[in-house]
């Protein structure tokens, strides 16, 4: 795996899955016990026309897109979380050691490269 494939693999797995599970929820509500709110926000959603569900849906995939750049901002160095003294290293681990954000590629760059 290399960093192509990791921000590919976080996309995919990660960010669509939260964007289907977001709309699959808001659609019908997993459980029993469904709490009110969550009933209602389903009740509201359920109820609006199909132009209306797409563009809150487009709103649920770019929520999700903004967490993910944020996330590889921050392991990139380029979005701090600390004072700025240290350095994330993301390693993956196979046959092989491979750092996936060294200082050359920025993940967040990947995430936005057309496909």
């Amino acid at each position: 795996m290399d960093s192509q494939d990791f921000v590919e693999a976080v996309e995919r797995y990660v960010g669509a899955a939260a964007i289907e599970d977001t709309i699959s929820n808001l659609k019908a509500p997993p459980g029993r016990l469904v709490p009110p709110v969550v009933k209602a926000r389903s009740d509201w959603y359920n109820g609006l026309p199909n132009e209306a569900r797409e563009t809150v849906d487009s709103v649920i995939a770019n929520a999700v897109h903004a967490t993910l750049f944020g996330l590889f901002a921050a392991l990139d160095g380029a979005r701090t979380i600390d004072d700025g003294q240290g350095r994330l290293e993301l390693t993956y681990v196979a046959d092989q050691r491979i750092l996936l954000n060294p200082q050359s590629i920025n993940l967040h760059d990947l995430l936005n490269a057309p496909h």
